[in-house]
Formats: C-alpha cells, structure tokens, sequence
C-alpha cells in the first residue's frame, strides 16, 4: 500500500485561517480592580475556591455573572446564577441587568448586584471589550467569612493581601484571588 493518507480537502469547506483560530481560543481577559487575569476561562477562584463565574454573550448583547455569596461567617446566605437569583431566602439582594443595544456600539453589557438592607453594590460587573471584562466593584465575603473588597484601584481580600496592579497570565485557566 503506498497511497498518500495525507488529508484531502472538501469542496466547499475553507481551511482555518491559523491565527483567527488562535484568536478565538483564547480565554478572556479579566480585569479586576487594577490587575489584570490574561486568558482566563472566566471562573475567579477566591482562597481556594470557585466564587465566581463570567461569561461573555456578544452575540445576545449580555453578560452572565454566577456568584456565590456568603456571611461574614462564611454561612451561604446567596447564589446569583447566570443573572438569576437562585438562592435568596431573606430576599436580601437585588439584581440589575443592562443588555447591550445592536444598534449603538459603545453600549456594552452590565451587572449589578445590590444588597437590599444596606444598598450598597456587593458586584458591579461589565464587559469592556471583546473578550475583556472588568470587575469594577465588589464587597462580599468568600466561603471563609473573609471580606473581598474591589475598587478601581485595588482588589483586597482580608487585610493580609491586596493586588495593585498586577498582570497574570492563566493559560486557560482560573484566576486565583488569595
């Protein structure tokens, strides 16, 4: 037997354009506080575990944000999933959601979630570009009653670690947060 097994092309199909391809397989950007998480899968791991999920929607104009959230005790007290608030039994948070219009282009997609007893934003989440999203405030506790605190300018979590600024890249993977 000495036929070729190379590959043979279909009619009609079009072979990958290589750096499109590459293009599209990287992860999203995310921008937390200052720091930015290269090529991330979209899931913040916060002290060891996965708190947070953002996925970006272009195509239906919308973000999706999944989150647990918990007391100071570390007691689950929420669960917001893909926009929906799954678990809120004391009816204590609220959540606002803008879907991007088609028709202006600088209107990008945003998510608020508010803590009704206080009315303070514990999460303010809104894509920034293709493939970027940024937590631009946050302030929730993590699964060990640690207090997560996101500005502009910093992201904190207790009083032991505090990033400034910094760039990582992920590979595909999570970003880690204490």
């Amino acid at each position: 037997m000495s036929e070729s097994l190379a590959p043979q092309r279909t009619i009609g199909m079009s072979m990958a354009d290589p750096i499109e391809t590459e293009s599209s397989r990287q992860g999203l950007e995310l921008l937390i506080g200052s720091n930015k998480f290269r090529n991330t899968n979209g899931v913040v791991r916060i002290q060891g575990k996965e708190q947070l999920f953002l996925e970006s929607k272009p195509e239906q104009g919308m973000l999706f944000v999944t989150i647990d959230l918990y007391s100071d005790a570390g007691a689950r007290i929420g669960h917001l999933r893909r926009n929906v608030l799954a678990l809120n039994p004391a009816d204590q948070f609220s959540v606002d959601v803008h879907r991007a219009d088609d028709s202006m282009p600088a209107d990008l997609p945003w998510v608020r979630l508010t803590d009704q007893s206080t009315g303070h934003t514990v999460l303010e989440v809104r894509v920034a570009a293709h493939k970027k999203i940024q937590v631009a405030l946050g302030k929730f506790y993590s699964h060990k009653g640690i207090l997560v605190n996101i500005t502009p300018h910093y992201c904190r979590i207790g009083s032991g670690t505090a990033l400034f600024g910094d760039v990582s890249e992920n590979k595909g993977g999570t970003a880690v947060l204490g």
